[in-house]
This record gives C-alpha cells, structure tokens and sequence, in this order.
C-alpha cells in the first residue's frame, strides 16, 4: 500500500474511538448528574491537560507549558548554530496555542465558579488515573519505538477534537452552556487543524511498510487509553460495559473531514 491508504486505514481503525469520546462528552452534558460542581471538575482536569499535560511535544516532558519553556531556554544559545531558526518559530508557536487554550478553559472556570471560591490557579491542578495512564503509555511507544512512537502520539492527539466540538453543540443553551460553547469554539479552529496536520503530516515520513503496521498497533492502544482518560476526566458517564462495546465496534464511526485535512478521499473500504 502506499503511504495515503496506509492514512485511510489509520483514520478507519481511529474513527470509532473518537466517536466513542463525543459520546463520553455528549452523555456528560446531558446527564442529570451534571451541575456546576461537575462542570468544575472536568473544566479544571482540561486546564490540567492544556498546562501541565505532556506526551506528545519533544519537549513537554515537564509540562506542555513549562517543558517548552524551559526548552526555549536551553535552546537559545544554539540558534542558528546547531538548532534551526524556524524549529524555535515552531516551539513559540505551539506554546502560545497551547496557553491560549489554557486561558481559555480557565476564564471559563473562573466564569462559573460560585462566589468566594478560589479561582483556577495552575499551581493547585492535578491529574487524574486515567490521564496519567495514557500520559504513561505516550511515553514508553516514544522510549520504545522513537520517530515512529512520538508520530502515534501526534496522531491520537486532539481525538478528532470532538470534546470541542461537543461543547461548541451546547450554544444557545442555558447556565454554564454557553460559556462553556464560546470557550469550546475558540479553540476548535486551532486545534482542529494542528491535529489535521499532525495526521496528514504522515505521509511525508518515509515509513516502511513495518513502520505502518507498527503505527496502527501504537494507534490503537493510545486510542483504547484516550476514551478512558476521557470518561475519567468527566466523572465516568460511560459504563465499563458501554466502553468495552465500542471497542467492539459498536458505533458508528465519526466522519472524517477529508477536505479540510488535504488527503484524497478513500476509494474503497479498507480491511
């Protein structure tokens, strides 16, 4: 197979799992369980993700935030030296998405959190087990397989962002709905096509026909970890049994916006 229908069967044997995410996220929102002490908790765990959360840069190892920025440090001495002027563009970029969308969740927070609480605050966020499951996971496909494991963690990142667009679906609704949909729908766009470029990008490296059947193994094990560290962050909506039948193949996949992620359209169904 060349390299765009090794893309297809990628997107084929991911596209359940981030369906399985929206489900997490869209049964959340509509459970009766819901309250502004709830909204609370997964808005702080996803503050966590966008501030300290780490597996997927060359450079987060100590937090999305901090780990860029102690790496900028390091780096700067070898400017043009050793280290590309456009490697460093492309760090400062990420970094300032990646806060942005950290202030964006925490001004959220802030919006509906009762009078006389703390407000959010970086220092005082913590993870949760299965965040720290997948966190682990990212780490030992990097150790153990190199290129081929850190391009697995690009490519599961974001999940489709379907929590975004999830809570981009709950505008025009009443309480916490529409701020949590503002914050939601502004950082979409970005992370939309920072994933798509993540999964594109593929196909320009180079892998071997191993290479792709590892890709697909490391996949798939990231995505079997991401919906429970979905379902942890918003207080497990989802029953063990529900999860275990979407892994099942028991629902019916996302669409994948070939268009906007510049690769042809499949022409069959992949195995």
């Amino acid at each position: 197979m060349n390299a765009t229908e090794h893309i297809w069967r990628l997107i084929e044997k991911t596209a359940p799992w981030w369906a399985g995410e929206a489900e997490v996220v869209r049964t959340y929102f509509k459970s009766a369980k819901r309250s502004p002490e709830t909204d609370m908790v997964w808005l702080s765990r996803q503050c966590f993700k966008e501030f300290w959360g780490s597996g997927v840069g060359q450079y987060d190892r100590k937090g999305v935030f901090l780990g860029q920025v102690m790496a900028l440090v390091d780096l700067a001495p070898k400017i043009d030296v050793s280290v590309s002027r456009n490697e460093i563009l492309d760090i400062l970029e990420g970094l300032q998405a990646e806060f942005q969308h950290y202030c964006l969740f925490a001004e959220a927070y802030d919006a509906i959190r009762p009078a006389g609480t703390p407000k959010m605050n970086p220092q005082n966020l913590t993870s949760w087990p299965e965040e720290d499951e997948l966190t682990a996971l990212r780490y030992k496909h990097q150790d153990d397989h190199g290129a081929v494991g850190m391009r697995a963690c690009r490519f599961t990142e974001g999940g489709y962002c379907t929590l975004f667009s999830e809570g981009m679906a709950l505008a025009g609704g009443s309480g916490n709905d529409e701020i949590i949909a503002r914050a939601c729908s502004a950082v979409f766009d970005d992370e939309f096509g920072h994933m798509m470029g993540g999964i594109g990008g593929i196909a320009d490296e180079g892998l071997t026909e191993a290479d792709w059947d590892l890709m697909e193994k490391l996949v798939v094990e990231q995505m079997k970890k991401r919906i429970h560290m979905r379902n942890g962050e918003f207080g497990h909506p989802l029953s063990a049994e529900r999860i275990a039948a979407i892994g099942r193949g028991e629902i019916t996949p996302v669409v994948f916006d070939w268009a906007r992620a510049n690769i042809p359209a499949p022409q069959y169904t992949a195995a």
